[in-house]
């Protein structure tokens, strides 16, 4: 198999086509997962919201606010012992 070596225009179009590919999936999933569940859960607003296949929403709870964390920054979470 040979090694395809990419010139900087041809990656630049192909990066340039991943917002529109991941938003696709994004839809697909989700819809995909109300048609074989009947429910999704999704995060808006600061809210956990249960979405049903018949339109209807419930707020399942509210939730904490994003951690701020500064570019470069490690985040090592503590194990309780």
């Amino acid at each position: 198999m040979t090694k395809r070596v990419l010139d900087e225009k041809t990656m630049r179009t192909l990066e340039a086509r991943i917002p529109k590919l991941a938003s696709g999936a994004f839809a697909q999933a989700y819809a995909n997962a109300l048609t074989v569940s009947g429910k999704v859960l999704v995060a808006r607003k600061g809210q956990l919201v249960e979405t049903h296949a018949d339109g209807s929403e419930r707020v399942i709870r509210q939730l904490a606010a994003p951690t701020q964390v500064t570019v470069g920054t490690r985040r090592v979470r503590k194990v309780k012992a």
